[in-house]
């Protein structure tokens, strides 16, 4: 008896944690964990942004990097200078003439030991070329596009867009899709941004006269200020800290109550922001994102525990919007929009009214059929075929699965299983009853004869919403997850939960069923 409640109480758990679902106003009376299941953007309406990650600008400025990284090895004065020359960066592939050939192994292993395996090194009577493989540039996109869509993920998820999806398409795309939001033009431009940030010793002695020629000394660069592009800032082209070094950021107010952006930096990042800060007080250093200078202000006094302020004339949302980009880090290479679209809630809602219609109408010829084709045991089958729909919905919910229109295809489709899942037994016991078997006898015989085809059926689909789930994308996911949690519940509901009702409705007898006649 205890195990027959047992399953009861699951099966009406089951249907509670639909109630918010097919009754929003009820939420209020449940645990916060119980709540309404998501709609997708084809349902609730939103946004689609299909991003390109541009991977030729990645790829110069790894070339770039290697590029000084190459030439520092060879001018390490700590392990001997190695004398060359030509050095040169021709489409991402380094190239440099050692002076002196008998020191081209040394040059190749200096360089080995300082790159690692990163990239192919090789050479050619005294010219030695560093280039990266195809196998290390595919590693290098995919690297890149996973880094990106957790990036753009931690920035969604920071404005509180729920339930976004964010999945990568066709090796160097990432597909976003945002229910719920009708103007994504913050969105874009929060995810559209590199948020690369650098913090540069400002060159004083660059005269007014350079600047207006526009020719920076060596070792220099000329960037615009963000807030006045055409006020440009004489910044040294080396990297005193970098934003990667940032564990958080958040926006607050300075003592004149003017937004800013307070950041705190790792182990690594304080002791050189303190070491910045303590030998270049009274210059000034420059704040740049995204090559455009944040701001300029002037080293008071030291700055040690690796605490800092961004000032620069924000608003309250631009600080926040700032700190969120430093907060999720910086994207490995730029983020293009190309191609939008919005889904209006209105198309949603006409959807949402069209499913309910046709589910509604779909369940009603399968009550009729059953309760005209098998009596009594036709209604205790639609009394479980109406517990699977919302335990379906509901642990669906409970799980937070995002119901989309082909999620909708999965639960009829999952009626339809859970039908013939009470059909099979029913025509077993029918069988059973006509060999002169007695009707309990015949019930039992029917269930546990029928059981293995049931399974057979259903776990051959829970196999396949498995492989649509792993190598399927989007809305291929979604009728995937609801097929999946249709096929456990069908097999609780059909072959657990209909064997008690139909085994209370008998109260122990052999009644007569109605559905059964003989030949």
């Amino acid at each position: 008896m205890l195990k027959k409640l047992a399953i009861v109480f699951v099966a009406v758990f089951g249907v509670l944690l639909a109630v918010p679902t097919m009754f929003p106003n009820t939420t209020r009376y449940f645990p916060s964990w119980v709540h309404p299941i998501n709609l997708g953007l084809d349902l609730k309406g939103g946004a689609q942004l299909l991003l390109e990650v541009d991977t030729d600008q990645m790829f110069h400025d790894k070339s770039v990097q290697l590029y000084d990284e190459v030439r520092a090895a060879l001018v390490d004065r700590s392990r001997g200078i190695i004398r060359f020359s030509n050095l040169r960066n021709a489409d991402g592939v380094i190239t440099l003439n050692v002076r002196d050939t008998d020191e081209i192994s040394r040059a190749k292993g200096r360089l080995k030991s300082v790159l690692g395996g990163a990239v192919d090194i090789s050479s050619s009577g005294s010219v030695v070329r560093i280039a990266y493989t195809d196998k290390q540039k595919q590693e290098m996109i995919n690297d890149a596009l996973a880094r990106s869509i957790e990036i753009v993920r931690r920035r969604i998820d920071a404005l509180g867009t729920k339930e976004p999806s964010i999945q990568s398409q066709g090796g160097k795309y990432i597909l976003v899709q945002l229910p719920g939001v009708d103007n994504p033009e913050r969105i874009k431009e929060l995810i559209g941004q590199t948020a690369k940030m650098t913090f540069h010793l400002v060159n004083e002695n660059v005269g007014p006269e350079q600047m207006a020629s526009g020719r920076a000394p060596a070792g220099t660069m000329f960037l615009p200020y963000m807030e006045n592009p055409t006020q440009m800032v004489p910044v040294y082209s080396r990297v005193e800290v970098s934003g990667e070094s940032l564990t958080d950021s958040q926006a607050d107010f300075d003592q004149n109550n003017m937004p800013v952006v307070t950041t705190v930096f790792d182990a690594s990042g304080a002791r050189r922001f303190a070491k910045l800060t303590t030998e270049h007080v009274n210059e000034r250093f420059a704040i740049v994102l995204d090559g455009r200078v944040l701001s300029a202000p002037n080293i008071r006094e030291p700055i040690p525990g690796g605490r800092g302020q961004i000032s620069g004339g924000f608003t309250l949302q631009g600080a926040k919007d700032l700190a969120v980009l430093l907060r999720s880090g910086a994207l490995p290479a730029p983020l293009t929009v190309i191609e939008e679209r919005t889904v209006g809630a209105g198309l949603g809602a006409d959807t949402i009214v069209s499913g309910k219609i046709g589910s509604a109408v779909g369940v009603l010829f399968i009550v009729l059929f059953m309760i005209l084709t098998y009596g009594m045991f036709g209604v205790i089958a639609d009394v479980v075929l109406l517990v699977n729909l919302a335990m379906i919905i509901g642990v669906s919910a409970l799980f937070g699965a995002t119901l989309t229109l082909p999620g909708i295809a999965g639960i009829v489709l999952t009626l339809g299983m859970a039908v013939d899942a009470n059909i099979l037994p029913y025509e077993r016991i029918r069988d059973e009853v006509r060999a002169g078997v007695p009707t309990l006898r015949a019930v039992d015989m029917g269930f546990n004869r029928s059981v293995k085809t049931v399974m057979d059926g259903n776990l051959t689909n829970l196999i396949c919403s498995l492989i649509l789930f792993e190598f399927g994308a989007g809305p291929i996911r979604g009728f995937a997850v609801t097929l999946s949690i249709g096929v456990m519940t069908t097999l609780f509901t059909c072959l657990v939960l209909s064997r008690v009702l139909i085994d209370w409705y008998m109260h122990g007898k052999n009644k007569k069923i109605g559905f059964i006649k003989n030949k």
